[in-house]
């Protein structure tokens, strides 16, 4: 698992951390069962602060992808076989917008309205 994030962006770190261990699940780097870096580690090779990483954790908690167990640190839960799964719808989806022609901002906004109704 590669924990990606950017210093200079204006999004929070721990969103930033969030998302990137998402993409993973997504993208089936991580998958059920497999246990997280703990926050010490993460917060270390990051060079940021552990509150930072504990929040991100949290909010992986809070919608379901982590459960956080004393002890044995971050698991990533059964959640992440549905996540998993629609890695594997995306890129059908984008070659299919490819295939009418749409551009990268058409198939977002057709996105955002369709999550939003």
């Amino acid at each position: 698992m590669l924990l990606r994030i950017d210093p200079a962006s204006p999004v929070p770190l721990f969103a930033q951390l969030a998302e990137s261990i998402r993409l993973d699940v997504v993208g089936g780097a991580v998958k059920p069962g497999d246990r997280l870096p703990s926050a010490r580690e993460v917060a270390s090779s990051l060079e940021i602060n552990l509150h930072t990483v504990l929040r991100a954790y949290q909010v992986l908690r809070d919608e379901g992808l982590v459960d956080l167990r004393p002890g044995r640190g971050a698991v990533v839960t059964a959640q992440a076989t549905s996540y998993s799964e629609l890695g594997e719808s995306i890129p059908k989806l984008v070659a299919r917008a490819r295939q009418l022609g749409l551009s990268v901002s058409a198939l977002t906004a057709i996105i955002r309205q369709e999550y939003n109704s």
